[in-house]
Protein backbone atom coordinates (compact mmCIF):
# COMPACT_ATOMS: atom_id res chain seq x y z
CA UNK A 1 0.00 0.00 0.00
CA UNK A 2 2.40 2.69 1.05
CA UNK A 3 4.38 1.63 -2.66
CA UNK A 4 0.72 2.59 -4.47
CA UNK A 5 1.05 6.26 -2.50
CA UNK A 6 4.44 6.66 -2.94
CA UNK A 7 3.84 6.01 -7.17
CA UNK A 8 0.67 8.43 -6.69
CA UNK A 9 3.09 10.72 -4.91
CA UNK A 10 6.35 10.94 -7.49
CA UNK A 11 3.51 11.35 -10.30
CA UNK A 12 1.44 13.88 -9.18
CA UNK A 13 4.81 15.28 -8.70
CA UNK A 14 6.21 14.96 -11.83
CA UNK A 15 2.64 15.99 -13.43
CA UNK A 16 2.78 19.17 -11.32
CA UNK A 17 6.65 19.90 -12.82
CA UNK A 18 5.23 19.48 -16.67
CA UNK A 19 2.27 21.09 -16.24
CA UNK A 20 4.42 24.47 -14.77
CA UNK A 21 6.74 24.32 -17.57
CA UNK A 22 3.74 23.91 -20.03
CA UNK A 23 2.08 27.38 -18.64
CA UNK A 24 5.37 29.18 -18.20
CA UNK A 25 6.63 28.00 -21.96
CA UNK A 26 3.05 29.24 -22.77
CA UNK A 27 3.80 32.47 -20.99
CA UNK A 28 6.37 32.88 -22.67
CA UNK A 29 5.10 32.52 -26.30
CA UNK A 30 2.11 33.33 -26.39
CA UNK A 31 3.23 37.17 -27.16
CA UNK A 32 5.31 36.43 -29.78
CA UNK A 33 2.96 34.54 -31.60
CA UNK A 34 -0.03 36.69 -31.64
CA UNK A 35 2.70 39.49 -33.23
CA UNK A 36 3.69 36.94 -35.53
CA UNK A 37 0.16 36.89 -36.75
CA UNK A 38 -0.67 40.50 -36.96
CA UNK A 39 2.55 40.69 -39.07
CA UNK A 40 1.40 37.57 -41.45
CA UNK A 41 -1.70 39.61 -41.54
CA UNK A 42 -0.63 42.57 -42.63
CA UNK A 43 1.67 40.88 -44.99
CA UNK A 44 -1.31 39.15 -46.91
CA UNK A 45 -3.04 42.72 -46.77
CA UNK A 46 -0.60 44.38 -48.57
CA UNK A 47 -0.14 41.21 -50.88
CA UNK A 48 -3.71 40.36 -52.33
CA UNK A 49 -4.43 44.94 -52.79
CA UNK A 50 -4.36 46.04 -56.00
CA UNK A 51 -0.73 46.80 -57.80
CA UNK A 52 -1.71 50.76 -58.07
CA UNK A 53 -2.11 50.68 -54.57
CA UNK A 54 0.58 53.13 -52.70
CA UNK A 55 -0.67 52.92 -48.78
CA UNK A 56 -2.80 50.78 -46.78
CA UNK A 57 -4.97 52.13 -44.21
CA UNK A 58 -6.29 49.82 -41.17
CA UNK A 59 -9.96 49.60 -40.64
CA UNK A 60 -12.79 48.23 -38.54
CA UNK A 61 -16.14 46.73 -39.02
CA UNK A 62 -18.52 47.29 -36.39
CA UNK A 63 -17.82 43.84 -35.19
CA UNK A 64 -14.43 44.71 -34.40
CA UNK A 65 -12.93 42.66 -37.36
CA UNK A 66 -9.90 44.04 -39.02
CA UNK A 67 -9.76 45.13 -42.88
CA UNK A 68 -7.21 47.06 -44.74
CA UNK A 69 -8.12 49.55 -47.23
CA UNK A 70 -5.79 50.13 -50.08
CA UNK A 71 -5.25 53.91 -51.34
CA UNK A 72 -3.87 54.87 -54.91
CA UNK A 73 -1.44 58.04 -55.10
CA UNK A 74 -4.36 60.74 -55.45
CA UNK A 75 -5.79 59.50 -51.58
CA UNK A 76 -9.19 57.50 -53.75
CA UNK A 77 -10.14 53.94 -52.52
CA UNK A 78 -8.65 51.40 -55.01
CA UNK A 79 -9.62 48.45 -53.06
CA UNK A 80 -9.78 46.40 -49.91
CA UNK A 81 -8.25 43.50 -48.18
CA UNK A 82 -10.88 41.01 -46.07
CA UNK A 83 -10.32 38.15 -44.06
CA UNK A 84 -13.03 35.55 -45.33
CA UNK A 85 -13.50 31.84 -44.06
CA UNK A 86 -15.64 28.82 -44.84
CA UNK A 87 -16.23 25.83 -42.82
CA UNK A 88 -16.57 23.74 -45.17
CA UNK A 89 -13.15 22.60 -46.40
CA UNK A 90 -12.03 18.96 -45.86
CA UNK A 91 -9.63 19.57 -42.82
CA UNK A 92 -11.94 22.06 -41.59
CA UNK A 93 -11.55 25.97 -41.77
CA UNK A 94 -10.47 27.49 -44.68
CA UNK A 95 -9.63 31.35 -43.56
CA UNK A 96 -7.94 33.72 -47.09
CA UNK A 97 -7.33 37.25 -47.32
CA UNK A 98 -9.28 38.28 -50.17
CA UNK A 99 -7.97 41.33 -52.53
CA UNK A 100 -11.45 42.92 -53.45
CA UNK A 101 -11.51 46.20 -56.33
CA UNK A 102 -13.10 49.37 -54.93
CA UNK A 103 -16.33 48.50 -56.02
CA UNK A 104 -16.23 45.54 -53.06
CA UNK A 105 -16.90 42.35 -55.59
CA UNK A 106 -13.97 42.05 -57.99
CA UNK A 107 -11.60 39.95 -56.42
CA UNK A 108 -7.97 40.61 -57.02
CA UNK A 109 -6.28 37.78 -55.81
CA UNK A 110 -6.17 35.64 -52.32
CA UNK A 111 -3.75 34.69 -50.23
CA UNK A 112 -4.29 31.70 -47.53
CA UNK A 113 -4.21 32.70 -43.92
CA UNK A 114 -5.04 28.86 -42.30
CA UNK A 115 -6.39 26.03 -43.89
CA UNK A 116 -5.86 22.27 -42.59
CA UNK A 117 -6.11 20.39 -46.28
CA UNK A 118 -4.58 17.31 -47.50
CA UNK A 119 -1.67 18.18 -48.71
CA UNK A 120 -0.60 17.52 -52.14
CA UNK A 121 -4.46 17.47 -52.77
CA UNK A 122 -6.56 20.36 -51.25
CA UNK A 123 -3.29 22.52 -50.49
CA UNK A 124 -3.22 22.89 -54.32
CA UNK A 125 -5.14 26.20 -53.46
CA UNK A 126 -2.12 28.51 -52.97
CA UNK A 127 -0.72 27.46 -56.62
CA UNK A 128 -1.09 29.86 -58.96
CA UNK A 129 -3.28 27.74 -61.84
CA UNK A 130 -5.64 27.53 -59.29
CA UNK A 131 -5.62 31.08 -57.78
CA UNK A 132 -5.54 32.38 -60.74
CA UNK A 133 -8.74 32.23 -62.15
CA UNK A 134 -10.18 33.96 -59.22
CA UNK A 135 -8.94 37.36 -60.46
CA UNK A 136 -10.94 39.74 -62.32
CA UNK A 137 -14.08 38.21 -61.07
CA UNK A 138 -17.12 38.33 -59.12
CA UNK A 139 -16.75 37.26 -55.77
CA UNK A 140 -20.30 37.10 -54.65
CA UNK A 141 -21.35 34.38 -57.17
CA UNK A 142 -18.52 32.30 -57.77
CA UNK A 143 -18.87 28.18 -58.01
CA UNK A 144 -17.25 25.35 -58.77
CA UNK A 145 -17.89 23.84 -62.44
CA UNK A 146 -19.78 20.70 -60.55
CA UNK A 147 -22.57 23.19 -59.58
CA UNK A 148 -23.15 24.78 -62.28
CA UNK A 149 -20.30 28.12 -62.02
CA UNK A 150 -17.30 28.45 -64.15
CA UNK A 151 -14.73 27.36 -61.45
CA UNK A 152 -12.38 24.21 -62.03
CA UNK A 153 -12.28 22.66 -58.81
CA UNK A 154 -8.59 20.81 -57.69
CA UNK A 155 -8.77 17.39 -58.69
CA UNK A 156 -9.77 14.77 -55.90
CA UNK A 157 -10.67 18.09 -53.90
CA UNK A 158 -13.52 19.75 -55.07
CA UNK A 159 -14.81 20.36 -51.50
CA UNK A 160 -12.02 22.45 -50.99
CA UNK A 161 -12.79 24.09 -54.13
CA UNK A 162 -16.12 24.95 -52.93
CA UNK A 163 -14.38 26.17 -49.81
CA UNK A 164 -12.84 28.61 -50.94
CA UNK A 165 -15.39 30.04 -53.15
CA UNK A 166 -17.30 30.38 -49.88
CA UNK A 167 -14.47 32.44 -48.14
CA UNK A 168 -13.76 34.67 -51.07
CA UNK A 169 -17.83 35.42 -50.94
CA UNK A 170 -17.92 35.81 -47.16
CA UNK A 171 -14.91 38.34 -47.46
CA UNK A 172 -17.02 39.69 -49.78
CA UNK A 173 -20.17 39.70 -47.72
CA UNK A 174 -18.38 41.63 -45.05
CA UNK A 175 -18.21 44.91 -46.98
CA UNK A 176 -22.03 44.99 -48.33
Amino acid sequence: MKKIFALVASLTAISAVCAGVLAYVDALTREPIAQMLVKKTVEAAKAVLPPETVSVESARFADGEEYFVGLGGDGNVVGYAVKGGDPGGYGGDVVLMVGLRADKTTVVCYKTLSAAETPGLGMKLNTVEFSSQFCGRDGSSLKVRKDGGDIDAITSATITSRAVCGAIASAVAKLR
